[in-house]
């Protein structure tokens, strides 16, 4: 034991001392954390051994180093790096269940605020072990007990390590693609790279593939439109005579329910609701309400969500479209049609900074006149929580901002208290609504949150009727995306009166499902749509209601009322579910059994048929984003938006002055009551009669405003 610790006083030895190191936290990572399908004694062994090859190819480059010191710093430096990636996608996959590409990096300080109390939230006792190794071997360097080698090493010695590591790369790669043909020319899952090649690898490939991309959009010709164009006009669904127009010259008033699952309508605990209103939403003779609607998002979560609702385009394979491509994209969405096609104004309310999901830049391109991020709200103390202002705050708090819009208005409120991980101060908890007992605390706090949402959207409809507005709009809620992860659906089984032993992906699949209403107060013919659709349908749908045709836009949604409506809801990992079956890594599930089928010759034609179209509408779909195809078509009656008309500081002085040039003109609700309607909204909350303090769990900015502070 003591000859093999002397070795580390040599530089071969003290990198192979780190190597090991790091060798040994993968391998926790790998069994803690990852959730990777072994099905062979093979892939174990690969999946024990990956790590090893592009480590030993990364910590060699310091070998090249003759300089002592500059060589010790060097090679823990690249030890710290490499840690650090590792322990990234840890926390990452705890999120996501997904591995973090290099878009996801990239993009990473759009998303990072108020990301702290998540990735707390995301933290186990065991991920000291990722750091640990590190601490006890600089402490032990710094005071002599692993004593510094000022032999310099021959350039031959760093070459052969070198290429000890290059030889393993390929003897892996080459014994994985015998184990699995083509596992990097048809990657549909990340976690097929990592499992045989390991997380550097998947990054050294991912990046290259991002370069790839970037090099494509760069060359993008018009020409390139074609194949989406007849797509599109073929995939095209006309409107239903009957809801045409529906909704004509109404204001729009969009409530994004953060986190939201269908199956929490009509859910009891304890004998109670947890979302009476909602329920009562839901049946009201107001509402047409869908139950079999699914969110479509992937790694851009709530970004993705907005993009399907804004644009009727997926979001990407990769990372988050609004972070990644959103600054210069083009995009034909929702606020530039309503405001060139019926003058709408457009605006969105939001608790969170402006930067989170670079919605501030993102949303200059779709067309938004206004953005009401969280400066212009008081979000210090306990009124908000890590991902913005709490929701009856958010919903209070804006209506000195949302009177005074230009009517028709088509807005959008983002809320976040129903967010992982589902905290909420006691003081909210005012009703006594009690959690169910599952015995895992995020499903339980997951009820909690959904209640206190609830009576967010209670207070704020109220408001609504008593102004008047309620009969003057049309009100979409959706749920954006899952809140709980498919690792924790078993703890939530039991409550669904379902058996944890026997869930399964199919049952995973069917969680998907998220709530769509359309309520339009004072009518008389809602109803329960059983209809099978996903957020890339509602924008089309909303259109056709509001008495404006799609068929002139690049849309890959269709009209959820139309009979010619497509059932086959697109997954963005290329599953995707129809009113009939389920389809799972072409695994396909009888919906109305849950069991799994094995197709004769036509019914397999047909599933097969559905994938084709499935994953060609999705590759469609990120050529027409990636390759910024939008910038060469120009429909008739719409014009590009010009992001540089568009300015998210001192929001509310801007609307003043349009009401004072518009004078009797004015539509804003403040001109129509001839006073404020702030004294209308009335709340439980009690952070109402907290005054303001210094503290904040988050940190206020908005990049618009140059001024020292509002």
């Amino acid at each position: 034991m003591k000859r093999l610790w002397r070795k580390t006083n040599t530089r071969l030895g003290f990198a192979t001392l780190l190597l090991v190191c790091f060798w040994l936290k993968t391998i926790l990572a790998y069994f803690a954390d990852f959730n990777i399908q072994l099905n062979d004694p093979l892939q174990v062994i690969l999946y024990l051994l990956n790590p090893l090859p592009t480590a030993i190819i990364f910590y060699s480059l310091a070998l090249y180093i003759k300089r002592t010191r500059l060589f010790y710093t060097s090679i823990i430096v690249l030890d710290i790096l490499n840690t650090l990636l590792l322990y990234l996608n840890v926390i990452y996959y705890r999120e996501f269940t997904d591995f973090m590409t290099v878009a996801t990096m990239l993009g990473y300080n759009k998303v990072n605020q108020g990301l702290s109390g998540s990735s707390v939230a995301l933290t186990s006792f065991h991920d000291i072990f990722f750091w640990l190794d590190l601490v006890i071997i600089i402490a032990l360097l710094l005071t002599g007990r692993i004593k510094t080698d000022k032999r310099q090493l021959n350039w031959r010695a760093g070459f052969a390590v070198t290429s000890i590591g290059f030889l393993a790369f390929g003897f892996t790669m080459a014994v994985s693609e015998m184990n699995r043909p083509q596992l990097l020319t048809k990657t549909f899952d990340r976690s097929y790279i990592v499992k045989y090649l390991g997380i550097d690898s998947f990054t050294v490939y991912d990046a290259a593939k991002t370069q790839h991309n970037s090099d494509i959009r760069a060359t993008a010709k018009k020409s390139q439109l074609t194949g989406i164009l007849k797509f599109v006009h073929q995939h095209y669904a006309k409107p239903n005579p009957k809801y045409y127009g529906v909704a004509k010259g109404k204001n729009v008033i969009v409530l994004h329910l953060e986190s939201f699952q269908q199956f929490l309508i009509d859910k009891k605990v304890d004998g109670r609701e947890v979302t009476p209103f909602l329920d009562k939403l839901y049946h009201s003779q107001s509402t047409i309400a869908f139950n079999n609607f699914f969110h479509q998002v992937g790694q851009g979560k709530t970004s993705d969500a907005e993009n399907m609702l804004e644009t009727s385009t997926y979001g990407l394979p990769q990372g988050s479209l609004f972070a990644q491509l959103g600054s210069d994209n083009t995009f034909q969405g929702a606020p530039s049609i309503l405001k060139q096609k019926a003058g709408y104004t457009s605006a969105v309310f939001h608790g969170n900074v402006a930067s989170f999901w670079n919605r501030n830049n993102t949303y200059k391109n779709l067309g938004y006149q206004y953005f009401f991020d969280a400066s212009y709200y008081d979000t210090s103390g306990d009124k908000s929580l890590g991902f913005g202002l709490k929701d009856k705050l958010l919903f209070r708090d804006s209506i000195k901002y949302l009177q005074r819009l230009q009517q028709p208005f088509y807005v959008k409120y983002l809320t976040v208290t129903n967010h992982f991980p589902f905290s909420l101060d006691s003081e909210d908890r005012n009703d006594g609504f009690k959690a169910p007992d599952t015995g895992d605390k995020t499903v339980n706090n997951y009820f909690v949150t959904a209640h206190y949402l609830d009576q967010s959207i209670k207070e704020f409809y109220q408001y609504l009727h008593k102004t008047g507005l309620d009969k003057k709009s049309i009100i979409v809620l959706y749920g954006d995306h899952y809140g709980l992860s498919n690792s924790e659906n078993p703890s939530l089984a039991k409550l669904l009166g379902k058996n944890a032993d026997d869930w399964n992906d199919f049952d995973n699949a069917q969680l998907q499902r998220v709530p769509l209403m359309f309520n339009m107060p004072g009518t008389k013919d809602g109803f329960i749509d059983h209809t099978y659709g996903g957020e890339i349908d509602v924008l089309p749908t909303l259109l056709h209601l509001l008495g404006i045709n799609t068929k002139g836009y690049i849309q890959f949604g269709t009209d959820l009322f139309s009979k010619e409506h497509d059932t086959v809801v697109a997954f963005r990992n290329e599953d995707w579910v129809s009113d009939k079956y389920t389809c799972l890594s072409g695994v396909v599930y009888d919906n109305k059994t849950g069991q799994e089928l094995h197709p004769d010759k036509k019914l397999q034609a047909k599933i097969n048929k559905m994938q084709a179209r499935v994953k060609k509408e999705l590759s469609l779909s990120d050529s027409l984003n990636q390759k910024n195809l939008l910038r060469f078509y120009h429909p008739k009656g719409l014009k590009p938006v010009d992001p540089a008309k568009y300015n998210y500081a001192d929001g509310l002085e801007k609307e003043i002055k349009i009401e004072n040039k518009l004078k009797a003109k004015s539509t804003s609700l403040f001109d129509e009551k001839g006073k404020s309607t702030v004294p209308e909204y009335k709340t439980d909350a009690p952070e109402v009669n907290h005054k303001s303090t210094d503290t904040n769990r988050i940190k206020i900015t908005n990049p618009d405003d140059n001024s020292a502070g509002k």
